[in-house]
C-alpha cells in the first residue's frame, strides 16, 4: 500500500490495514483534537513544597508553556515538573508541579488560553513520564463519505489484531520541519556543527516563506549576527543559539547546550525513534506478525498495565506459552530502540534489526556522548503493537461543513503511543499534515 513519501523521512513506510482510509483532516478546530493526561496524583500534604495543578492548554507546545509559566511566576523552568510533553495543536490537559511556589501565587497567574485549576500542596513533584497514558477525543472533519463503509472494517481489523502499529507520529520529528531526528543523528556522530545548522538553518519548503528565507540567508553566509536580529520572536529556541554562536561562532555545542534539557534530550530520542520506525515498517512490509511472536523475538512483559524492559526471548520450548500471554495482553513482542546498552533479537527480527543499524553506519558507543553526558542514552526496547483501550466512534454532522459528516473517536492510550499512528488507519489520508 501506498505511503506519502514525507512519512518515509520519518520512518513510515506502510499501513497495517488494506482496506481504503476515509482521509479527511485533523485539528481543524484546536478543540477537535483533545488530549487529557491520564495521571498519578501525588499525595496531598498541606506544608508540602510542591504546588500541583491542572494545567489546561488551548494551542500551546509544552515547552513553550513551560518557558511563559516560569516568566510569570520568575522562577527557573526546572522548578517546573511535567509528565509528558504535548503537541502545539491540541486542547490538552496535563498535570504539573512547582517547586517552593505558594498556591495563591500560582493561581493569580493569567495566561491567553490557560486554565489552572485544582491547586494543591504536596511532599512530591511530577516528574517525565510519571503519567499513565492520555485519553483523546478527536473529531476527523471533511472525511471522504465514499469510504465510510470501511470504518467499521478498519476498526474490527484493529480490535481483532489487538492494536495498531505503534510507530512514532511526526509530532516526535517536527510536523513543518520533521528535522528533529536529523539533529540527533549528527549528535550521535559528534558533528555538532551540521547539529546546529540543521536545526536554526537548513530551510524546508512548506515553512513560512519569510522564515525560509531567513534560513536559506543563513544557511548560505553563516552570518550569525544578521540572523540573531531579523530571526522572529517565534523562533526563540534558534534565537538562544544564535545568541551563543555570535559570542563564539565556532562552540557548537555550547549553542545546542542553549536548549532546554528535555528539548535536547529529544533529538536523540528521535533519532532512535526513527530507527524503530524502520524497523516497524520492515517488518509489516515482510508480513511478520505484531500480534504473535516467531522465534528468536524479544518480548516484554506487561504487568499492571505497563510495559517492563525484563524482556524474554522467543524459543521453540517457550513460544506458545508466550504467545497465550501475548493473546491476554500480558506481553508484547518489542523492536529495538537503539542505545549504548542495546540487545538485539534473535532470529528474523534480529536479522531486521542488525540490517536497519547497520545501514545507517553508527555503533553502539556512539549513544555515548561525552561532550553533553545527560543526552547519552543506554536505549531500551519498545512493544510493536500500540494498544488501544475503550475505543468508540461515531459518524456526526460536521458542522463547518454541512455537506459533509464528521467521525468522532474517544479511546484511551499507553504513555509513548501516538494517536495520529492509530488515526492514520483509519485516515490513510493524502497529506501528512492532515495528521
Amino acid at each position: 500500500m501506498k505511503v506519502l513519501n514525507a512519512e518515509k523521512t520519518i520512518g513510515i513506510e506502510t499501513f497495517f490495514t488494506e482496506k481504503k482510509g476515509i482521509d479527511g483532516k485533523l485539528r481543524t478546530q484546536t478543540k477537535d483534537f483533545f488530549v487529557d493526561e491520564l495521571s498519578n496524583y501525588p499525595a496531598k500534604k498541606s506544608d508540602g513544597k510542591f504546588t500541583i495543578a491542572d494545567i489546561t492548554s488551548n494551542y500551546w507546545e509544552t515547552n513553550l508553556l513551560i518557558r511563559e509559566l516560569s516568566n510569570r511566576l520568575h522562577i527557573s523552568r526546572q522548578r517546573i515538573g511535567f509528565a509528558g510533553t504535548k503537541d502545539k495543536r491540541a486542547l490538552t490537559k496535563q498535570l504539573m508541579s512547582f517547586y517552593k511556589v505558594d498556591k495563591e501565587r500560582l493561581s493569580q497567574v493569567k495566561i491567553k488560553d490557560v486554565e489552572i485549576e485544582n491547586i494543591y500542596q504536596s511532599d512530591h513533584p511530577i516528574k517525565i513520564g510519571t503519567h499513565i497514558g492520555n485519553k483523546f477525543e478527536i473529531i476527523v472533519r471533511n472525511i471522504n463519505s465514499a469510504s465510510l463503509n470501511n470504518i467499521d472494517d478498519i476498526y474490527s481489523t484493529l480490535i481483532r489484531l489487538g492494536g495498531y502499529p505503534n510507530f512514532y507520529g511526526i509530532q516526535r520529528f517536527g510536523i513543518i520541519r520533521p528535522v528533529t531526528h536529523i539533529v540527533g543523528k549528527y549528535i550521535v556522530k559528534e558533528d555538532f556543527e551540521k547539529a546546529v545548522m540543521t536545526y536554526i538553518a537548513n530551510p524546508i519548503k512548506g515553512e513560512d516563506e519569510e522564515i525560509y528565507q531567513l534560513r536559506k540567508d543563513l544557511q548560505e553566509t553563516y552570518d550569525f549576527a544578521k540572523a540573531l536580529n531579523n530571526y522572529p520572536s517565534q523562533l526563540n529556541f534558534e534565537k538562544a543559539i544564535l545568541n551563543k554562536l555570535v559570542v563564539n561562532e565556532k562552540d557548537y555545542i555550547g549553542a545546542l547546550k542553549e536548549l532546554p534539557k528535555n528539548l535536547l534530550t529529544m533529538f536523540v530520542y528521535a533519532y532512535q525513534s526513527y530507527l524503530f520506525n524502520k524497523i516497524l515498517s520492515t517488518r509489516i512490509k515482510k508480513k511478520i506478525t505484531l500480534n504473535e511472536a516467531i522465534v528468536g523475538d524479544l518480548v516484554l512483559p506487561i504487568r499492571k498495565g505497563m510495559v517492563d524492559q525484563s524482556e524474554i526471548l522467543v524459543k521453540k520450548n517457550n513460544i506458545e506459552k508466550v504467545n497465550k500471554q501475548i493473546s491476554k495482553s500480558k506481553a508484547a513482542v518489542s523492536g529495538v530502540l537503539f542505545g549504548s546498552d542495546s540487545v538485539f533479537s534473535e532470529g528474523q527480527m534480529g536479522e531486521i534489526e542488525h540490517k536497519i543499524i547497520e545501514q545507517e553506519k553508527i555503533d553502539k558507543r556512539d549513544f555515548i556522548i561525552p561532550d553533553i553526558p545527560f543526552i547519552s542514552s543506554s536505549g531500551s526496547r519498545r512493544p510493536l503493537l500500540g494498544f488501544v483501550k475503550n475505543l468508540n466512534y461515531d459518524l456526526i454532522d460536521d458542522d463547518l461543513s454541512k455537506e459533509k459528516k464528521a467521525l468522532k473517536l474517544n479511546f484511551e492510550l499507553q504513555k509513548g503511543s501516538y494517536a495520529t499512528s492509530l488515526l492514520r488507519e483509519f485516515m490513510k489520508a493524502k497529506d501528512i499534515k492532515n495528521y
